[in-house]
């Protein structure tokens, strides 16, 4: 999975000015799965970067007030992504910048709200807050508070698209020796209840004169100020520095009037084992559950309880130890969930994935029109056979079929309604794969939205038909092939591919796939048997035509009325042919199961590795089968388990010697059967279209 982590402008990720979120997106990076794909991009002058995996992104208007910096920001990070096809884009505490993203960017996207959305541009009003919650895949929120910020005036059981991940602290080995510190951590300001520090801790620095008081942090504007010898001011320090100062202290102090999104410092002074005092402001009481809370946010309140643990070493003790060894929100444990987050956007295909176990939608023509004749001999049947005896889903669609079943008077292919119909049942289905074959009734535009509906699908085709040179026919079917090649992740083809590659013809991912033999179509064992006839050879005039074709005349004709002019004493049992109708379904079985041996002719010249589908039926239900030499199928076969022949001569001696020789017929066409079987039964070939489609490097035999 590629991630891109957006910062605001604003927020600082290097080491020497992180804050709050920028310390988020580092501590949770160090601990993902995700470290070598996700990628933090973000807008800062220093070169001291909090991790490696960080992208600067210039911006030239920082301070300028006749333009946007956010609109600058942003179209130069659309520069920097948009042709990196990440899968998942999170953008921390800026709406807006999702608001411009998502119109140029297609990705999944996750918004962090770090501070009350009521409080930012693009989420000040219920109108954009809902729009964000139809149009964003994920919203996480720091705290519930911030969480229950963002639902007012909404319902809040649409909340379902949205989780809350605290900000993390990495947990300590041992707790160091304490001094007799008290530590302010934060902005010096009134917001921050620093006023009501300056005043309790005065008091407290008068009376206990062996204690000192820090505060850490600064501020530009106007400001309380200390004056006491045992207090100091240290100004703002790196994160891993506050973080040794507090494993130090005895006591921090959190005295916010601001209503906190969170409060990462009361997390953080806790679980170096501080005796905290925070108030009840916002997400403050979200942070720890071994702290002091004060009940007025008032210097009095607070010098009181800052007293009590002075004072009262055992009560100080215990929220030390408390704190320091329950810590509430661990790094690991929300880094771990944040991947699953993560992992569940895109969950349509990973999780599947994972168990090898996919939705696959199989689109071909099942022949419900020529009342399934053609079942035998049907590819995307025996895949789909193959694909569910593996253990994947699958759902078929008879293009064709759909479509003649949707005509009506008006419309000769009501080829529209046939798109909506895809592309709603990939919404509802959400498939792993799409398999399709032998149509052109899916638009470029249909395929296009299965990618928008779900980017991870992988969409293969696949063509049984030749692409030989030699053949007219041929012409057309590589334009069927190509028409679709570019836009789908996969094509199969049952011709060898480099015979594409000698014409000059360059298609990506093209796969090699023999015909498949199905252990319930190809049932019979011809071998055992001693049939009536020969030799059989069937020819079709089209498979969707199902009768002579009168006046056809190919290569394949001359070539059986050559070779019956050669044989002698051959009864052999050929249909398609000399006025012999083409038989179909189970009549083709009834004719197949009586002849011994088996013709495998093609049409076009014969080419490497290609087959009419024939070929399954022949060996697959132990016919001894004769097969052209040059088709080199020997790769696959040996002389044990098929019969090359050279040419017409060659074909006409070897059948009439193993008409004669009936026991090594018999051997030989069982090897076949049994080979056929081990090497291209439904199983393995789906497991190969399966493996192929998602980029295993796998072979088919």
């Amino acid at each position: 999975m590629k991630i891109a982590t957006i910062l605001p402008y604003k927020e600082n990720y290097t080491i020497s000015k992180a804050q709050a979120a920028a310390i988020w997106v580092c501590d949770f990076f160090k601990f993902s799965k995700y470290q070598d794909t996700n990628y933090i991009f973000g807008n800062t002058n220093t070169k001291d970067y909090l991790t490696k995996n960080y992208i600067n992104i210039n911006i030239s208007n920082l301070k300028s007030k006749l333009s946007s910096t956010t609109k600058e920001y942003c179209k130069n990070i659309i520069s920097k992504i948009k042709n990196e096809s990440f899968d998942i884009i999170e953008i921390h505490n800026r709406p807006l910048i999702f608001n411009f993203l998502k119109k140029e960017v297609n990705s999944k996207y996750i918004l962090y709200f770090h501070n009350d959305p009521l409080s930012m541009n693009g989420s000040k009003s219920a109108g954009e807050r809902l729009n964000l919650l139809i149009n964003l895949d994920k919203i996480i929120f720091v705290s519930k508070w911030v969480q229950d910020r963002f639902f007012i005036d909404l319902d809040k059981k649409l909340s379902d698209k949205t989780d809350i991940v605290y900000p993390s602290i990495h947990k300590i080995n041992k707790v160091r020796k304490k001094d007799k510190k008290i530590t302010f951590v934060g902005k010096l300001n009134t917001s921050k209840g620093y006023d009501i520090y300056k005043d309790a801790i005065t008091k407290i620095l008068d009376e206990f004169k062996d204690w000192k008081a820090y505060s850490i942090g600064d501020e530009d504007r106007k400001r309380p100020f200390i004056d006491h010898k045992n207090h100091q001011e240290l100004g703002f320090l790196k994160h891993r520095e506050v973080l040794n100062f507090l494993n130090r202290s005895e006591i921090a102090v959190v005295p916010s009037r601001w209503e906190e999104p969170f409060g990462r410092t009361a997390l953080e002074s806790s679980s170096r084992a501080c005796a905290t005092i925070i108030s009840n402001r916002g997400g403050l009481p979200e942070t720890t559950d071994h702290c002091i809370v004060l009940r007025k946010l008032n210097a009095k309140e607070l010098y009181k309880e800052i007293k009590k643990l002075i004072t009262n070493i055992k009560l100080r003790k215990k929220i030390q130890k408390n704190g320091f060894k329950n810590i509430k929100h661990l790094v690991k444990n929300n880094s771990e969930l944040i991947d699953r987050i993560r992992d569940s956007l895109i969950q349509n295909f990973s999780l599947n994935y994972l168990r090898n176990k996919l939705r696959i939608i199989n689109i071909y023509n099942t022949g419900q029109k020529n009342f399934h004749r053609l079942y035998n001999i049907s590819l995307g049947k025996k895949f789909t056979n193959g694909f569910i005896r593996n253990g994947h889903d699958v759902l078929e669609i008879s293009d064709r079929d759909f479509i003649r079943q949707n005509r009506n008077i008006f419309q000769a292919k009501n080829i529209n309604k046939f798109q909506d119909y895809l592309v709603q049942t990939s919404k509802n289905y959400n498939p792993d794969l799409i398999f399709f074959g032998h149509t052109q009734n899916i638009s470029k535009e249909t395929i296009k939205e299965f990618k928008n509906l779900n980017e991870n699908v992988i969409i293969s085709q696949w063509n049984e038909d030749p692409v030989m040179k030699s053949l007219s026919y041929s012409k057309k079917n590589i334009q069927n092939i190509t028409n679709y090649s570019n836009i789908v992740d996969h094509n199969f083809i049952t011709t060898h591919p480099s015979v594409l590659k000698n014409q000059n013809i360059i298609i990506k991912n093209l796969h090699f796939l023999f015909i498949p033999v199905d252990k319930n179509i190809e049932c019979f064992n011809v071998s055992k048997n001693r049939p009536i006839k020969d030799l059989f050879y069937a020819m079709s005039h089209g498979v969707n035509r199902a009768t002579l074709k009168k006046g056809k005349n190919d290569s394949r004709i001359h070539f059986l009325n050559s070779l019956i002019k050669k044989l002698e004493n051959i009864d052999y049992d050929f249909y398609g042919f000399q006025n012999k109708e083409p038989i179909w379904g189970n009549d083709f079985y009834q004719a197949l199961i009586n002849s011994k041996m088996g013709l495998n002719l093609s049409r076009g010249l014969p080419t490497k590795h290609y087959s009419s589908n024939r070929i399954a039926s022949l060996m697959g239900n132990g016919l001894l089968t004769f097969v052209d030499k040059k088709t080199q199928l020997s790769d696959m076969f040996s002389n044990n388990e098929i019969v090359m022949y050279e040419n017409i001569k060659d074909l006409t001696n070897k059948i009439n010697f193993y008409k004669k020789n009936d026991h090594l017929r018999s051997k030989i066409a069982a090897a076949g059967r049994k080979k056929y079987f081990k090497l291209f039964n439904e199983l393995r070939t789906t497991k190969y279209i399966v493996d192929k489609s998602l980029g295993k490097d796998t072979d088919l035999y």
